[in-house]
């Protein structure tokens, strides 16, 4: 399982793009996505909500469990993916790609957020 090494990482294992004009994507993980099990429902988070970084801000529902989606960073949400909405097993096959959960103008980036390698190191651990 490699992470793309242009991502950051939270503890909660979800991802979280560099910013462009602000904004940044958030996803969950490979790592997560495979200790879930096939994903069969996404709640996210509506455009115009404000999330807290650390806080739940969602949820994923798989055929294993039902798991909180927390926010990596503080800020307002920009973009909903609605084709994870639609086709909740996006999360399972295309994590860092088209199964993106969310887009949000940051406002406060926590400064816990780990580098590939470190979150590398975390999950082996």
């Amino acid at each position: 399982m490699s992470n793309p090494q242009q991502l950051r990482y939270s503890k909660e294992h979800e991802w979280l793009s560099a910013t462009e004009d602000g904004v940044a994507t958030v996803g969950i993980t490979e790592h997560a996505a495979n200790a879930l099990g096939d994903v069969v429902f996404a709640q996210l988070p509506e455009v115009g909500d404000t999330v807290t970084a650390g806080e739940s801000c969602g949820e994923l529902e798989s055929t294993k469990s039902v798991s909180d989606l927390y926010a990596p960073v503080t800020g307002e949400i920009v973009a909903a993916n609605q084709d994870v909405v639609d086709d909740p097993s996006l999360v399972n096959s295309a994590p860092f790609e088209g199964g993106w959960l969310f887009k949000v103008r940051i406002s406060g980036e926590p400064d816990d957020l780990l580098s590939a390698d470190e979150y590398t190191a975390f999950t082996a651990g």
